[in-house]
């Protein structure tokens, strides 16, 4: 089935639509690509796709499909049409319900997107650039991918062909189940190019539920980033195997700082459930309703600790970049460095943290790159230059050291191994 969207009245440029995610911008998702190409922009129309999850005619499609639209409009594989109206929408799992008025419609068979594995076939049925039915498939290429950009998704890569037209496409297993329903694709060119990406069914079923009882979601929030641990990072904070969810950065008045959680903990169970990923740990925590009270096991120098906090409501989060500094000092790493200005400060919401002028050498390898901002060394928070120096001056060489970075507003802790020990001036 094919889902139409019209907008109406809005004054943009051909800029402004941004059709095509290029790979140096964040994702996010521009498959709905206006159809046709001459259409005016005070009239224009998407095309998508959806999975019929009742005979009634309840659809499961993609948020962005739906936002800000003024009419949609739902056409069967038999020719009738219905316009449809929104029951709900959650722009952070991408995921939308809409109704039609109609009776004794064939249902979309549900399959459980748990078992899917790396390798795994799989087809997607959809409309790309206005081809109705078109069928594309190819296998899970990675499970649980969270991307920069697009939130907290755990999403399924494939390499199956999906273009604009398919959002809300389902996404079938081998059995002819639905498993995830496509989001989004990752182009420098506006259409397909290996990377598609689909929002797992399980997910998108429990949302659905919560949108067609309320209309809306409620999860709950803990108030803290997390990053994937890696063996680097693990010895680093001396665990034995690295698995659980290093924190990044506990935000001001949440749960977790009234738990006394803080950056450089490591959270590696929840409710006495251990886990490997820290995308396991978000999902657990995404599950729970807000008032929620949850014991985490929690490694924190050298020692576990049982930490209970009360989870809250999930806010939403912000963007920005990185202003000007003053003194600067190159520290044998690759790294030039200066200190952030009180008004630079204040533009980037921050309290502290280093400026990166240039990266080179070891740190240019891990991938910290001018314009990053460095918060700490380990669990040492930064403020000024000498800091850093003097803490790397206490590293010996060959010991690890990890740098907490932010870039594009997003943290995470960058391992490097000092392979010599850095020159002071």
């Amino acid at each position: 089935m094919d889902i139409s969207t019209l907008r109406i009245g809005r004054d943009e440029s051909e800029g402004d639509m941004d059709l095509e995610f290029s790979p140096e911008n964040d994702f996010a998702d521009r498959l709905a690509w206006p159809l046709p190409a001459s259409a005016r922009i005070s009239q224009i129309r998407d095309l998508a796709s959806g999975v019929i999850l009742s005979s009634d005619g309840l659809i499961l499609t993609s948020a962005h499909v739906v936002a800000h639209v003024d009419e949609a409009q739902v056409r069967l594989d038999d020719g009738r049409r219905f316009t449809a109206r929104l029951v709900g929408s959650d722009r952070q799992t991408d995921v939308a319900l809409l109704k039609i008025d109609a009776e004794g419609l064939p249902v979309a068979v549900i399959g459980d997107s748990s078992q899917l594995a790396p390798g795994d076939w799989v087809a997607a049925i959809g409309a790309p650039f206005g081809f109705h039915g078109s069928v594309t498939t190819g296998v899970v290429s990675a499970k649980d991918r969270l991307i920069a950009g697009a939130g907290e998704i755990p999403f399924i890569q494939t390499d199956v062909a999906i273009n604009p037209g398919s959002s809300g496409s389902p996404l079938f297993n081998s059995r002819g189940e639905v498993v995830a329903i496509n989001s989004m694709i990752y182009s420098g060119s506006g259409g397909y190019m290996g990377l598609s990406f689909a929002v797992p069914i399980n997910l998108a079923m429990q949302i659905a539920q919560q949108l067609r009882a309320t209309g809306a979601v409620r999860r709950a929030r803990l108030g803290a980033e997390f990053q994937e641990m890696t063996p680097l990072l693990a010895e680093t904070f001396g665990l034995v195997q690295p698995a659980g969810a290093l924190i990044v950065k506990v935000e001001p008045d949440s749960p977790a700082r009234h738990a006394g959680l803080a950056a450089g903990d490591i959270v590696t169970a929840i409710d006495g459930v251990p886990f490997s990923h820290f995308s396991e740990l978000l999902q657990r925590i995404a599950g729970r309703t807000p008032g929620t009270r949850t014991r985490l096991a929690v490694w924190r120098r050298g020692g576990t600790h049982m930490i209970w906090v009360t989870l809250s409501e999930q806010p939403a989060a912000r963007s920005s970049s990185p202003a000007a500094a003053v003194p600067e000092w190159n520290d044998g790493l690759g790294l030039s460095l200066g200190e952030l200005s009180p008004a630079s400060r204040r533009q980037l919401g921050v309290d502290g943290g280093l400026l990166v002028r240039e990266s080179g050498g070891l740190a240019r390898s891990e991938g910290i790159r001018a314009g990053d901002l460095i918060f700490a060394i380990n669990e040492q928070r930064l403020e000024h230059v000498d800091e850093f120096r003097h803490a790397l001056s206490r590293a010996p060489a060959g010991q690890t050291v990890a740098l907490l970075v932010m870039r594009d507003r997003r943290l995470a802790y960058v391992p490097i191994r000092i392979s010599a020990r850095p020159g002071l001036p």
